[in-house]
């Protein structure tokens, strides 16, 4: 017997389709897009299998700018300054560092576990308004700030011109 003798060439093969029939396949299908592409738009947080939820999770991020300056924020509750890296590689910031679980003797029986550890790492190219050098780095109640101002010729208020009138 080989092969080809198992496999039924003669008859079409019949593709399961999700019990309630195939306009409820295209709901269900739907669906799951619908979470995808909100995911895209608002930045929430996604979990499409289960494989993901071992990773640490990636900071939250705010830049904002202002007539003088940028400010990056970066939320990192429950870390140590300590463990955490800024680096400033061109116009962009990087953020890098490692949420340690304190390890206990005893085994814990989680009914839920949301909270992350690990390594993190997260960018942000800042425009070349940015004065990148002179960027400067603090820690308070679990948020990273970092103020970068902007160049000198960035904030040159614009001169008026006089408007002659034509002859």
């Amino acid at each position: 017997m080989s092969i080809r003798d198992l496999i039924r060439w003669d008859r079409p093969q019949n593709v399961s389709i999700r019990q309630g029939g195939f306009a409820q396949s295209l709901a269900s299908l739907q669906e799951e897009m619908n979470r995808v592409f909100d995911h895209f738009y608002t930045g929430a947080q996604l979990r499409l299998t289960d494989w993901d939820k071992a990773g640490p999770a990636a900071p939250a991020m705010n830049v904002t700018e202002n007539g003088s300056a940028f400010s990056v924020k970066v939320e990192l509750a429950g870390m140590n300054p300590d463990d955490v890296e800024v680096e400033v590689i061109g116009n962009t910031l990087a953020v890098r560092g490692e949420k340690k679980e304190e390890k206990k003797e005893e085994k814990e029986n989680y009914l839920s576990q949301e909270i992350s550890y690990g390594s993190f790492y997260r960018s942000v190219a800042l425009p070349d308004t940015a004065d990148c050098k002179h960027a400067e780095a603090s820690f308070k109640n679990g948020i990273l700030t970092i103020a970068v101002p902007k160049k000198a010729e960035a904030m040159q208020k614009p001169e008026k011109l006089t408007i002659k009138k034509a002859a």
